[in-house]
């Protein structure tokens, strides 16, 4: 064992983390490139720099009105996403109860079940409910698929929090519900914003949920798709998908310095003026 670890880490398994964080990211970083360049396709070498592709955006009302839809449904599926996710998170992490290993599970069963499956699923059931597919089903597809991401994010801010402030407020005379609102929720509020953010994120990007479940009102993802099945309109759907990327890293990075607050000011900190 000695032996095989002096060879991982003697430089291999850097070597192999490098090679496949290169594969896995290099097809992305050709997208901005490609966006800036004057032909009509993708390819090498660029024939020159220019800015056309995205000063035709504002100007494609489709493309806005695609916009606009995941921005409604990305604010609301991180909403109602992130209100279910600290239910669950507290009470995963505050409470004792038979079957809540159980539950925890079935919470995260869509991180592991095909999306087609729960997006065909999820297609079943309304269509049995008698609602017609429209953004609302769009959300309601979303808050399945973020939840368990957003019990992610706040059960580590959940846990390691100090019961104390609690038992403090309540012997103060503050009710249960004002100690959760004026305690708990300060204390884990960097957990929330960041569980809203990455809910956001994958609302944003998420197709295969949007193409089961939309019905007339395109989303973004939806509508870059769409156009992709015209070759000429390739050029004016590299700009949008660099815009998206450009937008996801950030909110994902915004969020993961939220979350490793949340988990410091918990856990290190121990107080919430501390």
């Amino acid at each position: 064992m000695t032996a095989v670890r002096r060879f991982l880490t003697g430089g291999w398994l850097p070597a192999y983390a490098f090679l496949y964080v290169v594969f896995l990211y290099l097809p992305v970083i050709f997208l901005p490139i490609f966006s800036i360049n004057t032909a009509a396709t993708p390819k090498f070498p660029l024939t020159g720099f220019t800015l056309h592709w995205y000063e035709d955006l504002p100007r494609t009302p489709a493309l806005l009105d695609a916009a606009w839809n995941s921005l409604i449904v990305g604010v609301s599926a991180a909403i109602l996403s992130t209100v279910l996710g600290i239910l669950a998170a507290r009470s995963i992490t505050r409470y004792r109860y038979p079957g809540r290993r159980a539950i925890n599970g079935l919470i995260m069963a869509p991180l592991v079940l095909p999306e087609v499956i729960v997006a065909i699923s999820m297609l079943l059931v309304m269509l049995q409910l008698g609602l017609s597919l429209s953004l609302f089903t769009v959300v309601l597809g979303h808050v399945l698929v973020c939840i368990p991401y957003s019990m992610t994010v706040l059960t580590s801010g959940f846990e390691g929090f100090d019961r104390s402030l609690e038992e403090a407020s309540a012997d103060l005379g503050e009710s249960a519900f004002g100690t959760f609102r004026r305690v708990t929720l300060p204390m884990v509020a960097p957990a929330i914003i960041s569980s809203l953010l990455v809910c956001f994120t994958i609302s944003l990007d998420e197709f295969i949920i949007a193409f089961f479940l939309t019905g007339t009102e395109a989303t973004l993802p939806i509508y870059i798709w769409g156009q992709l099945r015209f070759a000429a309109k390739l050029p004016g759907v590299l700009a949008p998908g660099t815009l998206l990327l450009v937008a996801s890293f950030l909110l994902m990075t915004i969020a993961e310095i939220l979350r490793r607050r949340a988990a410091r000011r918990t856990q290190n900190e121990g107080g919430l003026y501390a």
